[in-house]
């Protein structure tokens, strides 16, 4: 259990992508990480864009960066919205900006955007975002997942496995 006790916010909105939330979820727990799902409200349900649901425990505006050792932002629809939040896009920033890991997925690199941290780095997710991140400042690369600095992306769906090894890699320190 590499992340035993480590504590991840995971981020859920309406519209999140099904699988992105729920296997690098179950795959963090798995690993030992206290997981916290994170939304623009507490106890608030929310459904995938598959149909599947999860319920946020507490809202953004009611955590710190302090309180958690990475911050996980899944795909799909919901990354549109998440990005409208001030206390999501200012809960991001200050995890990055205390070289805390950042993990993107797919449609998730737009909440990176918003939080202005992509700037320089190499970046990836669905190719419905390239031009978002490249206009940011980011550098394209179309590979299934990796890290820079301490950004973790995955690219999309297919590529969660990749994504969730890069992303218990990162936590542990390794």
């Amino acid at each position: 259990m590499k992340l035993k006790g480590k504590r991840i916010a995971f981020f859920v909105e309406e519209g999140f992508e099904d699988l992105e939330f729920w296997v690098t979820v179950m795959r963090l727990r798995e690993e030992g990480a206290v997981v916290t799902i994170i939304g623009t409200a507490a106890d608030k349900t929310v459904r995938g864009k598959n149909a599947l649901t999860a319920t946020s425990e507490v809202a953004a505006s009611s955590v710190s960066a302090n309180d958690f050792e990475a911050v996980v932002v899944p795909g799909g629809w919901a990354p549109d919205k998440l990005r409208r939040y001030p206390a999501v896009t200012g809960l991001v920033k200050q995890a990055y900006e205390q070289d805390k890991i950042v993990g993107l997925i797919c449609h998730a690199g737009l909440v990176g955007i918003s939080a202005g941290i992509v700037k320089g780095h190499r970046a990836t997710g669905s190719l419905g975002i390239k031009d978002d991140l490249v206009n940011a400042g980011a550098t394209w690369v179309d590979e299934a997942a990796f890290r820079d600095g301490n950004i973790v992306w995955g690219r999309v769906v297919e590529d969660i496995p990749a994504f969730c090894r890069e992303l218990v890699k990162a936590i542990a320190g390794e």
